[in-house]
């Protein structure tokens, strides 16, 4: 989704799409890597206004997605949605310098862009993705995989015995000590 900074005047522009996974290149590069299944487009409602010397955008994405569970390997839909806002400053971004910066909070929601538009599919991309938990779980009460034998415990009980211990002292579990 690109922006013209020209149609932006004194009123907001407001603008909606949805579009393919792959249009945002961290999305794209998820589902290539096989971590993530996209089932719907990614639909996006932009709000862009200028502000004294930047220009200011509110953003939401939402779409569905196929991951795995963390704990039992399935897959399973879930809904990823994202509200977030960057302000936008025309020029180069420039080099760091090596010397340390202490930065604000505008700083840490800020981008600049070249021309006369506006680019925001990386970000796009990148909220979204950032949207997806660490480690999925399918539900709270999900209760993984046996670690003895491998077996769903959300489809019931597999018959091994899980006795929690102290893993360090299982070499002298059948040790005998002669009195």
């Amino acid at each position: 989704m690109k922006i013209r900074v020209d149609d932006i005047k004194e009123k907001p522009l407001v603008l909606a799409e949805e579009a393919d996974a792959d249009t945002f290149p961290p999305l794209g590069a998820l589902v290539e890597s096989g971590e993530a299944v996209i089932l719907e487009p990614v639909s996006v409602h932009v709000r862009a206004q200028r502000e004294y010397d930047h220009i200011r955008v509110n953003a939401e994405a939402s779409t569905r997605m196929k991951v795995t569970c963390s704990r039992c390997l399935t897959d399973f839909d879930t809904a990823v949605k994202t509200s977030f806002t960057i302000f936008y400053r025309k020029g180069d971004p420039g080099t760091p310098s090596e010397d340390e910066v202490e930065l604000a909070e505008v700083d840490l929601i800020a981008a600049s862009y070249q021309g006369d538009e506006i680019d925001l599919d990386p970000e796009i991309g990148d909220q979204v993705v950032m949207e997806i938990p660490i480690k999925p779980l399918c539900s709270d009460a999900c209760r993984g995989l046996c670690t003895v034998c491998g077996a769903d415990l959300n489809k019931g009980e597999c018959g091994c015995s899980r006795e929690s211990g102290d893993l360090r002292f299982t070499a002298l579990k059948n040790l005998k000590l002669d009195k």
